[in-house]
């Protein structure tokens, strides 16, 4: 038995677009597949959740337990980019200051719905564990530490760790050179 859809199976879950070479798992969620456009050469694994405007690029792996919260603000995975396991990116979010209501069942006035787009950029990783919230661009490269929150835009080609992330130091630009070999 094989835990991945077949390429019939893919196409009719109605996705906006579909690439080839497309790994999804049967045990993965996807809402919204009109809204959702996956390019060449992706695996989404065991227990992830897709939610919303979702475009995934092309070499991308989205790890078991992942979970993508785009609502109509969209997330975008360019080229090359890696969720690892247990991650989860949060486009549309409640306001937990305590001066709303939190809840999607609650009526619009009593709550405070925070959204904005958020950008993984061509080889940016996220490792294990990590939040990332509302309206953020993690640039081009750029790499996110375990079990880190990332609450504002990161620097491309940097190593960010922590809550909030914040950058160590820098990352290598080698990737560049290998995807020129794939290629």
């Amino acid at each position: 038995m094989n835990s991945f859809y077949s390429r019939e199976e893919l196409e009719q879950i109605g996705f906006q677009s579909l690439g080839e070479n497309v790994l999804i798992s049967k045990k993965a969620s996807i809402y919204g597949s009109n809204n959702i456009s996956i390019g060449n050469n992706v695996r989404i694994d065991d227990f992830c959740i897709l939610s919303g405007k979702i475009n995934i690029g092309n070499y991308i792996h989205i790890a078991a337990g992942a979970m993508l919260f785009a609502g109509d603000q969209g997330i975008k995975l360019e080229d090359y980019t890696t969720i690892s396991s247990r991650s989860t990116i949060y486009a549309i979010t409640d306001d937990y200051s305590g001066d709303y209501m939190i809840g999607p069942m609650l009526p619009d006035e009593l709550r405070n719905v925070i959204k904005g787009p958020v950008i993984m950029e061509k080889y940016s990783a996220i490792a294990t564990g990590c939040t990332v919230l509302p309206n953020v661009t993690i640039g081009e490269g750029a790499a996110i530490g375990a079990m880190s929150l990332v609450n504002k835009d990161i620097e491309s080609f940097t190593i960010n760790v922590g809550i909030p992330a914040k950058e160590i130091k820098k990352r290598n630009k080698r990737v560049i050179e290998l995807e020129k070999k794939l290629k």
